[in-house]
């Protein structure tokens, strides 16, 4: 499944009306903030249709999925947004992120609580407001959460320190420019120890600046833990990119029609059965658009020609408002 789903579904007493990009979108809020009232509708809807009481418009078909069987029933599933309520642990769990990884459903997941082992995007991340006398899905986090602030010190960032996520290409582009201003880049070896990594940096009497990068494409289970460290430390700025190959595809380094239609509306190209996240998508995306040049790209090893000055700074000038060049 690709593109874009509107859901409009309503009973006598509140309506929701949403739209759904990405192959994860998780629904955050303690209870009686409208989660599972959602939810409960989609299965009422399923299992009786208009006779429910309910009115369910979607050009996909939408069920729920729970319960001890619930690996057995996702196998019947195809093509469908598939919804699921807080309280299935087995959301929880490494086999439930691996049988989905492959399937072309859109999944809803409500819970309180990260799920580290699925990446989903930082923007795709809801809480259920009231609005008027209908329900309505607001987004919790968006991207750049952090970095918005800085307009209230109305000057740019300069970085004493650099936290990347892993020790990949974006790490070591990173690592080669600070390195040119005398400014620290460290990788926290996965998303997973970004938030030990920076408290124990805070810690520190000579603790500074503070800039995190991460894929924001697939960060969304670390949000919570990581901005209530920033609340507490006003000098840490968190720079959430799709990934650092978005990064690259967006400097307009390499000619192609294509990717300025893709950059503008990924969700229209991107697979849920073939790509889990929308990293992986615009990291394939970005070897396959450089495998002929002298771009060629690994997700490995940073190729030294986006090292090369004008290179570097078309990518530095994607980011905004962090002074690195």
């Amino acid at each position: 499944m690709k593109g874009q789903h509107r859901i409009v579904i309503r009973n006598k007493r509140i309506q929701y009306d949403f739209v759904l990009k990405r192959n994860l979108t998780v629904i955050r809020g303690d209870s009686a903030t409208g989660k599972t009232t959602l939810i409960d509708m989609v299965r009422e809807f399923d299992e009786n249709g208009e006779a429910s009481g309910v009115t369910l418009q979607c050009d996909k078909a939408c069920t729920t999925l729970s319960g001890k069987r619930w690996e057995i029933e996702l196998q019947e599933i195809r093509n469908s947004i598939v919804f699921i309520d807080e309280g299935n642990e087995f959301i929880f769990t490494n086999e439930f992120a691996a049988c989905i990884q492959k399937t072309d459903n859109y999944y809803v997941i409500a819970t309180r609580e990260g799920i580290p082992s699925l990446p989903y995007s930082v923007n795709e991340i809801y809480g259920i407001r009231n609005s008027g006398k209908y329900g309505e899905l607001k987004q919790t986090y968006q991207e750049f959460y952090h970095l918005y602030n800085v307009e209230d010190y109305r000057k740019n960032i300069k970085p004493y320190q650099i936290l990347t996520e892993d020790s990949n290409s974006g790490y070591q582009f990173f690592k080669t420019v600070s390195g040119r201003k005398g400014i620290e880049c460290k990788s926290a070896e996965g998303k997973s120890n970004i938030f030990a990594v920076a408290s124990e940096y805070m810690k520190q009497e000579q603790a500074q600046s503070l800039v995190i990068i991460a894929d924001g494409a697939a960060f969304g289970s670390e949000m919570e833990k990581i901005t209530n460290l920033i609340r507490g430390h006003q000098e840490i700025v968190l720079y959430l990119p799709e990934s650092f190959e978005w990064l690259i595809l967006k400097a307009n380094l390499i000619e192609d029609k294509e990717i300025s239609l893709v950059l503008n509306a990924p969700e229209d190209y991107i697979e849920s059965e073939k790509y889990f996240s929308w990293e992986r998508f615009f990291t394939a995306f970005l070897i396959q658009k450089t495998r002929d040049s002298y771009l060629r790209y690994a997700k490995k090893e940073l190729n030294s020609s986006y090292l090369n000055e004008k290179i570097r700074e078309r990518i530095l000038d994607v980011i905004e408002r962090i002074e690195l060049d």
